[in-house]
């Protein structure tokens, strides 16, 4: 739905070239025009608009001199810097352009009619006036000469497979009439054709046609050959083929032209020769004559250069050319170029360039150049507000197409209605007044401007059109037809205009000042009475350069202008003197676009800006480049929508962004997966922009093919949905997420507070009982305006408040809506409010079925109440009818269960039985029955417990299999026999759960005291053993022996303090007591008792031995420090050993700790460092980076990841149904220190943890031994105690950092989650790894605690 633009138009009218222009070629290197007469070539550079160079072909003899020469073909030849020129008499002549020396590469006795090139300039073809053609490369060596007319059809000849004759085939439209038919006469070709042959190449340069009159009919026919000139095709006979060849550079397609009895065609054949589709010329049938059919580069354009048969009032014949497209299998005219009956105006050569596919070269018999350059524009109503149809308009020839995408999407060719005009339309616009956007102006080819505008409010009945469709909207009215005061020498003369008020048009036209500037046309009505209406001049301005763009801003009414070197402009239209002044920023910069921009639009990104979208697919704000891929784009409202070449269309809020932003956003593109990224969306390959709908979420693109489609993106539907919600228009916003499945939770979560307080809006407004049980089946507790539907930073949404009540949200929605629908009308919304119990987080399913017994029992009146039947069977449509039969059970009421019984799917031999069963039963115990059955068993307890003492068994054995000890101690008094009971039970339950202490309290306080004791002996918990021992009473004897009992117990458990309690005050053995204080090492509290009891031979006997012995057992036992290296489990075996030992076994212990730490330390740089050679080198092997490839030590060999971890990946599948105790010893087996195991590294780590720990534990102990070294004088041995212990300490302290490295630390996690893409995921694995295989493994760096004061001050 694109029309033809003129971006450019270049006029040379005062060249005096000799002769007539007879041929034309383009330099591609320069841009230079070469045109060949029956005199000379002539160079021409269009921009400067003179002549560059001239050479004479008639002064050695190539031409006559008196003019009767032809020049039937010139070529360009970049790569010999040559320009090639055939001759009529049969010369082939090579200009040299550097040194302007003319040479006869070749000579044809019997001439030359045409020559043609092909594409890559590696052959010519030349055909002969004997009807031959001539093939020879671009070295001018003959290659081959054949005859054009050949009696074989060629090598891609039919093959008849014996089906019948073609009179017995189905002839389609013609009937069956057509196999009767006789042979029709071939008509011989026109009077007017020149007989000259066409030749023309397909793009690729593989095949070539030849259109030439055949010699026994006298009609024209097509041959295809290829390029070793071997006939491949000829084209069946057609009558009124004309003499226009052209081959679409795409290699698709022939045109050609055929006047038919009733019509006059461009047709189209195939290579085989046959016709394969046509479209029908805008003329009578006898009024005109195509010359020439030109594709441009790209196969997009094609150009019809038509004459007159007959000349016109001036005597001379009307010169016409025009511009076809093709969309959707329709031809479109776009631009119609009407040059008069003047002969000296009239085209003389006509050709494209072949570097810029839509600009056009031609000059007149009359020497003048006329270059047109065009671009593809959408014209469309830039309206925003709800009265703009989103109209869109396409020309086509003398009609325009209007498609209203407000109403419906009519797909192309068709529109919903179109305007019939008098001349052929070459441009549109629409009036950019609000209010009145749906409005347009067409300019025809005759200069005059037609202006259509809203019909009168009484024409409503809209007629049926053809084929019994109906408008859907009311189509525009002509208003006035406006002449246009402006001087036209050339047609086009008026390329771009604007309509910006009722009475203003800005326009540009060619300046009469010079070729390099343009003129700045402001439009008005005239005043003057005058019989037609004529749009004068009312201001003008010459601008320097070339307007090539126009864009107005209907915020700011700002009009900006581009020149075709990129330059901006800002244009004061609206001020008492016009004028045109630079472009600048917010700093007062000047800004320029890098590059030429075909499409134009203003937008506000933090200031008021400028975008331009180039050729190459280069979009700029301003002068900077923000991305390089984007096909279309549209700037609505606060929106910028554009679509790219990775197929996706994007939807940016420019309020939210800066430049900057917006490159980083559009440099994205491509690599977002992520589902909740509302900005983007995929599309099909190759769509463009239509247009958008203003205060709609509908975007309209259209494909290559030509077909529309229509999109809802995400990012206009949240935006405009937003906006409904903040102005209470629940009921819009509700059909819009509903239809486009948008989640209906954001009706909610975007302004929680806002909802609340107009619940009652939101009920009236959706008014459907089905759309509010919608609303309410899809609530959850996810807020979606945080997850699936997020705001975007800086964005003028609101931020949303946090809602008013605390609690979860689905209760407090499910709540206001039911507390309004109850207070409006509980009948009419009885539906709805049994939704609002069902759906909180615990369901309220007894209340929503005695609301629906409350139905049944009392059937309201009102016409909108619904009955108890209906309002159940919608129950069991939200819950499960079984769920539901279980819990009418719980509500003890018969009659609602036999109701939900009766409306499910029951077999009534399933329940009724049961149902019988306990309406026999007492009501506690058949309500005891019914929480049974529904496995409810702590009401069945406290039903079972009303029952009476004839059931307490039952309810003991209860309360044994479900362990509701606690609920059923509360349900008897504490003095009663079932009170004690329940706690014998209760106490036997947590003996057997190893909770003895807690056991012993239950029977003591139920007056159990015996097995109380035993409970509290068997727990160590000595204390309260001694008070039930004093309350039983127990004999001294007896007691006594029970302090021994419970001091072997507490010495065994290590509590060596208490277990000297117990022997001095109760067994009165204060020796042992004292023992068992040397034994734990608690020096300061042996003294005590030593003194006390004056037992000072202790001291030599058994205390200060203890201090020594160390020394033996450190040496006899030497071997019991070392820790096994192998096995990892009991990290600190040695962590009570110094306990029971003294000086010499804790420096031996502190030295072994010292050596482990060492070696583990030493050991764990060795293999980083072989896991990063390893890692490095798979790197370099292009070997994909995973983390089991990283597994490697010294003892095993490269190999992947996959090896190295298999092993253990298959030994964890078949320990994962062992005990817990096998996949502990798996686990550690796993954690290996062996050299060599796959998780060497982390076994270390863990290693070395567990010494600095045992080690940093030791500061107490160590503190304690030094105080009793230093009492009894072994100052020698506390000293180096301490010293060893200090160095111990330091070593650790500093091999910390070295071992825990700040960059080997646990690192996040690979980012994942609804908020990720998938460059973010890949990127995070892609980050360099470290040594560290498994981050969750490796524990964290230890701390130590070095506020323990342990030292003594007074050693040295």
């Amino acid at each position: 739905m694109r029309n033809l633009r003129l971006l450019k138009n270049l006029r040379c009218s005062e060249l005096q070239g000799p002769g007539t222009p007879q041929c034309i070629s383009v330099r591609t290197d320069t841009g230079t025009v070469l045109i060949a007469s029956e005199f000379s070539v002539t160079e021409l550079d269009p921009r400067a608009g003179q002549v560059v160079n001239e050479v004479s072909l008639t002064a050695d003899g190539y031409l006559p001199e008196d003019g009767s020469g032809t020049v039937v073909g010139i070529q360009d030849l970049p790569d010999q810097e040559s320009v090639c020129v055939a001759t009529a008499t049969g010369d082939v002549i090579l200009y040299n352009l550097n040194t302007n020396q003319l040479e006869c590469v070749g000579s044809v006795d019997t001439g030359l009619t045409a020559m043609s090139w092909s594409p890559d300039q590696e052959l010519v073809s030349l055909t002969t006036g004997q009807d031959t053609i001539i093939m020879m490369t671009k070295d001018f060596e003959p290659i081959t000469e054949v005859g054009i007319h050949q009696d074989d059809f060629g090598e891609g000849k039919f093959i008849t497979v014996g089906w019948g004759k073609k009179e017995t085939q189905f002839h389609g439209s013609e009937g069956k009439h057509a196999a009767q038919r006789k042979t029709i006469e071939v008509q011989s070709a026109l009077p007017w054709d020149d007989r000259r042959p066409r030749v023309t190449w397909r793009g690729d340069g593989q095949l070539f046609a030849v259109s030439a009159i055949c010699l026994q009919t006298g009609a024209r026919k097509v041959r295809v050959w290829n390029r070793e000139c071997f006939l491949q095709s000829t084209s069946e006979t057609t009558n009124g083929l004309e003499q226009s060849l052209c081959w679409k550079p795409s290699g698709s397609l022939l045109a050609a032209t055929q006047r038919l009895p009733n019509k006059h065609s461009v047709v189209f054949m195939e290579k085989n020769g046959l016709l394969h589709g046509d479209f029908t010329l805008p003329f009578d049938k006898e009024q005109v004559k195509v010359k020439e059919l030109l594709w441009n580069s790209d196969s997009t354009v094609l150009a019809v250069w038509l004459e007159d048969m007959m000349p016109g009032d001036g005597g001379g014949a009307n010169t016409y050319i025009q511009l076809w497209t093709v969309g959707n299998y329709h031809w479109y005219l776009k631009q119609s170029l009407c040059f008069g009956g003047d002969p000296q105006q009239a085209p003389a050569c006509v050709s494209w360039d072949p570097e810029r596919p839509l600009r056009l070269h031609l000059v007149t018999r009359g020497w003048n150049s006329l270059t047109y350059d065009w671009g593809w524009s959408t014209d469309r109503s830039h309206g925003e507000d709800g009265q703009d149809n989103a109209s869109v308009a396409v020309i086509d020839g003398d009609k325009v197409l209007v498609s209203t995408f407000r109403q419906c999407v009519v797909p192309p060719p068709m529109s919903t209605f179109d305007l019939q005009l008098t001349a052929p339309v070459n441009l549109v616009t629409f009036l950019r007044q609000p209010q009145r956007t749906n409005e347009l102006a067409a300019l025809t080819a005759d200069g005059h401007i037609s202006v259509y505008g809203q019909g009168t409010g009484d024409q409503v009945q809209l007629e049926p059109r053809a084929g019994g469709f109906r408008s859907v909207s009311q189509p525009l009215q002509l208003k006035t037809t406006y002449r246009v005061a402006v001087e036209q020498k050339a047609p086009l003369a008026l390329r771009l205009l604007l309509w910006l008020r009722e009475d203003v048009f800005l326009g540009v036209g060619v300046s009469m000042e010079g070729p390099s500037q343009s003129r700045l046309l402001i439009l008005g009505p005239s005043e003057a009475g005058s019989p037609q209406p004529t749009l004068e001049i009312r201001s003008l301005v010459e601008v320097e350069g070339h307007v090539i763009s126009m864009c107005h801003g209907a915020k700011t009414g700002t009009v900006a202008l581009q020149l075709e070197n990129g330059q901006i402009r800002r244009f004061l239209w609206d001020s008492l003197k016009p004028s045109v002044v630079e472009w600048q920023d917010s700093t007062g910069c000047r800004i320029n676009f890098p590059d030429l921009c075909v499409q134009t639009a203003l937008c506000t990104i933090e200031e008021e800006r400028l975008l331009g979208l180039t050729e190459r697919s280069h979009l700029f704000v301003g002068d900077s480049e923000v991305a390089s891929n984007v096909s279309s784009f549209v700037v609505y409202d606060d929106f910028l929508l554009l679509t790219t070449h990775s197929h996706t269309c994007r939807c940016l809020r420019l309020s939210t962004l800066t430049v900057k932003g917006l490159q980083e956003a559009l440099a994205s593109d491509g690599g977002q997966n992520d589902q909740n990224d509302e900005t983007l969306r995929r599309v099909e390959r190759g769509s463009r922009i239509v247009t958008v709908v203003p205060l709609d979420t509908r975007l309209v693109l259209q494909m290559p093919r030509g077909n529309l489609e229509t999109i809802h993106h995400r990012a206009l539907v949240l935006a405009q949905v937003r906006k409904w919600l903040d102005g209470l228009n629940f009921r819009e916003a509700f059909e819009c997420m509903r239809k486009l499945r948008i989640n209906l939770n954001l009706m909610y979560d975007h302004n929680p507070k806002v909802f609340l307080e107009n619940v009652e809006i939101f009920l009236r407004q959706l008014d459907s009982i089905s759309h509010i049980n919608l609303f309410l089946t899809e609530l959850r507790e996810e807020d979606t305006t945080t997850t699936m539907y997020p705001c975007l930073p800086n964005s003028t949404v609101p931020v949303q408040p946090a809602p008013g009540p605390s609690g979860k949200k689905v209760d407090i929605v499910c709540d206001a809506l039911r507390s309004t629908m109850e207070s409006m009308d509980q009948h009419k919304y009885c539906l709805s409010i049994l939704t609002t119990h069902v759906k909180k987080t615990v369901p309220e399913l007894e209340v929503a079925l005695q609301k629906v017994h409350e139905l049944r029992v009392n059937p309201p009146s009102a016409a909108t109440a619904v009955s108890a039947e209906e309002a159940l069977k919608y129950l069991l449509f939200l819950v499960n009818v079984n769920e539901l039969y279980e819990h009418s059970l719980g509500t003890y009421d018969f009659d609602l269960v036999l109701m939900v019984a009766e409306k499910s799917q029951k077999d009534p031999k399933e329940y009724l039985p049961f149902l019988n069963m306990l309406k026999t039963l007492e009501p506690n115990y058949q309500r005891y029955t019914i929480d049974k059955h529904l496995k409810r068993y702590r009401k069945a307890l406290h039903h079972l417990s009303k029952c009476g003492e004839e059931h307490f068994t039952e309810a003991l054995n209860l309360v044994k299999d479900q362990r509701l000890y606690g609920e059923a101690l509360g349900l008897y008094p504490a003095n009663s026999s079932q009170y004690r009971a329940l706690s014998c039970a209760y106490a036997e339950y947590l003996v057997a759960q190893h909770q003895p202490e807690q056991a012993g309290l239950l029977l003591w306080r139920c007056g159990e005291a015996a097995r109380a004791l035993q409970a509290f002996v068997g727990g160590a918990s000595w204390r309260n053993a001694l008070c039930v021992a004093e309350q039983i009473p127990l004999p001294p004897d007896q007691l006594a022996l029970l302090a021994r009992d419970l001091a072997e117990k507490l010495i065994e458990l290590r509590r060596y303090t208490e277990a000297a309690v117990l022997l001095e005050q109760y067994a009165k053995d204060c020796e042992e007591a004292i023992s068992a204080l040397i034994t734990g090492a608690v020096w300061e509290e042996a003294l005590r008792l030593v003194y006390l009891y004056n037992r000072q031979d202790i001291i030599e006997t058994n205390l200060k031995p203890a201090l020594l012995e160390g020394q033996m057992m450190a040496n006899a036992n030497e071997n019991t420090f070392v820790i096994d290296v192998i096995c990892l489990a009991p990290y600190c075996l040695y962590e009570h050993r110094f306990l029971s030992l003294a000086f010499s076994s804790q420096t031996s212990f502190l030295e072994a700790q010292k050596a482990m730490f060492i070696r583990h330390k030493t050991r764990l740089a060795v293999v980083r460092e072989l896991k990063e050679k390893a890692r490095l080198e798979l790197l370099d092997e292009d070997v994909p980076d995973c983390p089991e490839a990283e597994l490697y030590s010294e003892a095993s060999s490269v190999m992947t990841g996959s090896h190295a971890g298999s092993k253990y990946s298959h030994s964890n599948s078949r320990i994962s149904s062992r005990s817990s105790k096998n996949r502990r010893k798996a686990e550690r087996k796993k954690l290996s220190l062996k050299e060599g195991s796959p998780l060497e590294d982390v076994a270390l780590l863990h290693a070395l943890t567990e010494v600095i720990h045992c080690v940093d534990k030791m500061r107490e102990e160590v503190h304690s031994l030094l105080k009793a070294l230093v009492l009894f004088q072994f100052d020698g041995q506390a000293g180096r105690l301490q010293q060893a212990y200090g160095e111990a300490l330091l070593l650790i302290e500093a091999g910390i950092p070295e071992v825990w490295q700040e960059g080997l630390q646990p690192t996040q996690a690979p980012v994942t989650g609804p908020n990720s893409t998938a460059n973010s995921i890949m990127a995070s694995f892609q980050q360099p790894r470290h040594s560290v295989t498994q981050e969750s493994e490796m524990p964290p760096a230890p701390k130590m605690r070095n506020g323990v004061k342990w030292k003594l001050s007074i050693l040295k």
